[in-house]
């Protein structure tokens, strides 16, 4: 597996003094994925749990539905100049009787590790049809329990705490445990990460559950909670107006600027309880 951090010199400037000193940095590295050997995409990605940012891709772009759509998921022999294996090419062999992905997945092979949404041909091809809709969802959650998720989040960002330069996602049950967190240079690979693992341990569609994430609500990782079947997402910061849109249409709950005591409620109010009992 490829490096998290690296060290790197830098000259730390400050009003009265100047000094070198090393400094760690999160490592970004592009991921090639493949489906059954033809190149679908590269995202630059901060290595490792990249079995889960590949099935959480599949499952949010829908390819797949299941765990049992993937035959098989393997590194392939991508090396650097000294012959070392970079495991930065994972092919995916889709299980028989699962279509090949669409062309209308392909993001022209390059996936930034800010961008998502910008590789796509037009909006009209990221408005997928989910079939784990969160509509019916009857989740429910306390407001004590959604102020204290982005700290339970934060807590478990342990890269960040060296680099200072990761975005992280958390899925949490109705009662504000946290289930897996993941960190990444990209936010949207972060969200992969989380869901891959849900699909992987038989929680997709993920009813019952939050997807908190650090940043700002964009109209990919919307896409992403509602095609798991997520019914509820919430930031730190802001979101969309597309995200805003899709989340109403689609019976998802989307939460804003979640810091200490307050929040934004964009869709899907009814979901929150103002007492400190949550039921779904």
């Amino acid at each position: 597996m490829g490096r998290l951090m690296v060290r790197h010199s830098v000259l730390r400037l400050s009003a009265d003094h100047t000094s070198r000193r090393p400094d760690r940095l999160a490592v970004e590295e592009p991921m090639e994925l493949r489906v059954g050997g033809r190149a679908l995409a590269v995202t630059m990605r901060t290595p490792g749990h990249d079995i889960e940012l590949a099935h959480g891709f599949l499952l949010t772009e829908g390819v797949i539905n299941s765990v049992s759509d993937v035959a098989t998921a393997r590194y392939c022999d991508s090396v650097d100049e000294r012959g070392r294996n970079t495991y930065n090419v994972l092919d995916v062999a889709l299980s028989p009787g699962v279509a090949t992905p669409p062309s209308s997945v392909d993001r022209n092979f390059y996936t930034t590790s800010s961008c998502g949404v910008c590789g796509k041909a037009s909006l009209d091809a990221v408005r997928l049809r989910s079939r784990f809709s969160p509509a019916d969802d009857p989740f429910r959650i306390s407001l004590q329990t959604l102020f204290a998720l982005p700290e339970m989040l934060r807590a478990s960002q342990r890269l960040f705490d060296s680099t200072g330069g990761l975005h992280a996602a958390g899925l949490f049950t109705a009662e504000g445990r946290l289930l897996v967190a993941r960190e990444d240079v990209g936010r949207h690979n972060a969200v992969d990460k989380v869901l891959g693992w849900a699909l992987l341990n038989d929680r997709i569609p993920a009813r019952g559950c939050l997807l908190m994430v650090s940043g700002r609500a964009s109209f990919e990782l919307a896409q992403k909670a509602v095609m798991a079947g997520v019914p509820m997402l919430a930031a730190v910061s802001a979101p969309s107006s597309l995200a805003v849109e899709l989340a109403a249409e689609s019976g998802l709950t989307l939460v804003g600027f979640l810091r200490g005591t307050t929040m934004n409620v964009y869709a899907g109010a009814e979901r929150i309880l103002a007492t400190s009992t949550a039921a779904g």
